[in-house]
């Protein structure tokens, strides 16, 4: 019997759910182990499931690529934090991703924002099109996304914020747009998780997310999820995730659910931390512009108050340098808590270059139209104490970019 037959037991769809979030993300799907009481779910390796006679399993499962007692358990949670009715887990983001593409139909058109994961590009323009589903980028998704609308379009794909320039999308603004036109809308949330933001509440009919950035939160596992309400839906991507197979494998769902039970912890220590670097960045003179949904600077600050949890900015930030892609290849060098790595989300602090990085594969006259520039550093704060993250990226900063700049009598440079 597989997960497609047994829909997931999650918590109702609702604007308020009956527990806070950190109770939601501490018990949902954490049933106590009926044999043994254990409080703590026990790590179910087995690949396969005896069956008492054929067709009968003993419970729930037959092979463990179409449904395990960890995966279901990490699936419930992540539906619970997400509201949503149904979710999946997969082998990692960029898995997530092309099992949604994979379920448009041949000669499908997509609307994605033009600021987005490198490997979700590559993927749009790379890999799509083998099966004949065409993507048309813009940089102004709520502007534009009207007038690229065809007959053929299926999907708008958002990310908000954005990677790595931080751009923010009203979602409802562009789901009441889309679905005029039974269009479905999938943002994919990682950079802030579900702690800070929940698209379904905004209209989305799909939220996406590396798993492996901020809900298993510890850079010790590799995976992706997605959630959603509609049984259609459901059957649809249960089908192609147990037909393609790319699925984590039971430990790994067992640590990722470990790791979202203190996500409401290390999200708002991230967010403090992320939004006094910011704050003390986009003082200083040695900075072009600093990209944060926290500051009140930001030119979709109305966005982040209006989708975020409490107007949190997260834990990500990136800013430009002065002194171009050289000072930014030595503040990175130059960091002693930071580590000079891709990737995001977890308990320690990175730093990386986006251009010369995790957006290399974009060709640089698209990424420069993206905001993605050689100066650009991108910033994960982790949950380390902020005094001391705040004082590496100034004394970072101060070597990579050069002393202050004198300042006379008045006040002024």
């Amino acid at each position: 019997m597989t997960l497609a037959e047994n829909p997931i037991d999650t918590p109702p769809r609702a604007p308020s759910p009956v527990y806070q979030f950190g109770t939601l993300a501490v018990h949902a799907g954490s049933p106590h182990d009926p044999v043994t009481g254990a409080v703590i779910e026990p790590i179910s390796l087995s690949t396969t499931f005896a069956q008492t006679s054929v067709g009968q399993p003993v419970g729930l499962y037959e092979y463990s690529r179409s449904s395990n007692p960890n995966r279901d358990n990490f699936e419930k949670a992540v539906a619970a934090l997400e509201h949503g009715r149904y979710a999946l887990a997969f082998s990692s983001g960029s898995a997530t991703t092309a099992v949604i593409l994979q379920s448009l139909a041949v000669g499908s058109h997509v609307v994605s924002i033009s600021d987005v994961y490198g490997g979700t590009h590559r993927y749009f323009t790379k890999v799509a099109l083998t099966h004949d589903v065409d993507v048309t980028f813009t940089p102004t998704l709520e502007v534009d996304i009207a007038s690229l609308i065809r007959p053929e379009t299926k999907l708008i794909w958002i990310e908000t914020p954005s990677n790595p320039t931080l751009s923010l999308v009203d979602i409802r603004k562009v789901a009441t747009i889309a679905h005029e036109k039974g269009i479905l809308v999938v943002v994919d949330n990682t950079f802030l998780s579900p702690y800070v933001q929940n698209p379904l509440d905004h209209g989305a009919d799909i939220v996406m997310h590396s798993v492996t950035k901020y809900i298993n939160g510890h850079s010790d596992v590799v995976m992706g999820a997605c959630a959603y309400n509609s049984p259609e839906l459901h059957e649809r991507l249960s089908f192609l995730q147990n037909a393609i197979g790319a699925v984590p494998s039971a430990f790994d769902c067992w640590l990722a659910h470990r790791g979202l039970k203190t996500l409401h912890l290390r999200a708002t220590q991230a967010s403090n931390n992320a939004t006094a670097i910011a704050h003390a960045l986009e003082a200083s003179d040695k900075v072009l512009l600093v990209n944060y949904p926290g500051l009140d600077s930001h030119k979709q600050r109305h966005i982040a108050q209006k989708q975020h949890r409490n107007g949190m900015g997260g834990g990500m930030l990136s800013f430009r340098i002065r002194g171009g892609q050289e000072a930014a290849y030595k503040f990175c060098q130059e960091t002693k808590i930071f580590t000079l790595a891709e990737s995001l989300g977890g308990v320690e602090s990175l730093v990386e270059v986006p251009g010369s990085m995790t957006h290399a594969g974009i060709p640089k006259v698209q990424r420069e139209e993206a905001g993605v520039f050689d100066d650009l550093v991108r910033v994960s704060c982790g949950i380390e104490d902020g005094e001391d993250l705040l004082r590496d990226v100034m004394q970072a900063l101060e070597k990579a970019a050069g002393p202050a700049k004198a300042v006379n009598g008045n006040g002024s440079a």
